[in-house]
Order: structure tokens, then sequence, then C-alpha cells
């Protein structure tokens, strides 16, 4: 069975592979209006990095996510930065995990507006899967500009 906490780290090679891929194209196809969920490749990337950062307050019982306006990053080395920021907190978080922590129970209200309980485990889940439903919108919009995405297969398969 795979652990959790090795999907979160897969999930961070695949990022940086994106990243280092993003990084290369001039700033203008990043930040292209494409339409798509949150608009341009750059506001796709840092709204994976937002939920992350969102997530994480929650179960550190911290305030440190601040919702900044997609638009306001003009380089990816502030994208970069703030990656940075957001997979310190995740390591620090789950560096720390014992198994039996990811039994944890909360109350959460979901996007219905339905008060759910939910563990550690289906949150850290919850954060990989919207990493890797986004993942897919950016490997559509860097096909849609002859752009070939990294490997992201597991193990590198």
């Amino acid at each position: 069975m795979v652990e959790v906490v090795k999907l979160l780290e897969y999930s961070r090679d695949v990022r940086h592979r994106y990243f280092k891929a993003l990084a290369k194209l001039p700033w203008k196809e990043p930040v292209k209006n494409r339409e798509a969920s949150f608009h341009s490749i750059r506001n796709i990337f840092i709204h994976t990095l937002n939920a992350t950062d969102f997530w994480l307050d929650f179960l550190l019982k911290e305030k440190l996510y601040v919702h900044r306006r997609l638009n306001t990053y003009e380089s990816m080395k502030e994208i970069e930065n703030y990656m940075k920021h957001v997979e310190a907190r995740l390591e620090r978080y789950t560096c720390r995990l014992d198994p039996q922590d990811l039994n944890a129970e909360y109350s959460v209200k979901n996007d219905a507006e339905e008060t759910i309980i939910v563990t550690v485990e289906d949150v850290l889940i919850h954060i990989f899967e919207e990493e890797v439903h986004h993942r897919g919108e950016l490997i559509g919009l860097l096909w849609q500009i002859g752009v070939e995405p990294p490997l992201m297969g597991w193990k590198d398969l």
C-alpha cells in the first residue's frame, strides 16, 4: 500500500519538473488567459500551492496562508519563493506525522456547505488529488502551445 506521504513527495518532484518547464517559457505564455479553471497556466500552478497552504493552516492550526490575488505574481522567482514556502510547511508537517496521526478526525464544511468528518489522511489525499487534477489541465494547456509536458509517471514509468 502506498503511503500518503510518498504520494506527496512524488507530487513535489513532479511539481518541480513542471516549474522548470514553465520557467523556460516567455512570461507572456504562463500569464495568458486560456479560459481554463483559473484562466492562466500561472494561476493554475499557484492555485495548487494555495490549496496546500490553506489546508496546512487547517492541519497545523496556523494562520500563515495569505490569500494573494493570483495575478499579483509577476515573475517565476516570486512563484518559486512561494512554492518553497509551501513545500517547507508541508515537509515540516509530514516529517513529524506518526501513522496514528493520520486517523485524527476533524469536522469541516465541504464545498456544498455540508458538515462532514474527515481524517488527516483524507486532507492529505485531497491535497494530492487537487494538484493531480490541475496538473491535467496544465498538460492540456502546454500541448495547446506546442510544449511537451514533463514526465510524471509514478517512479518515472
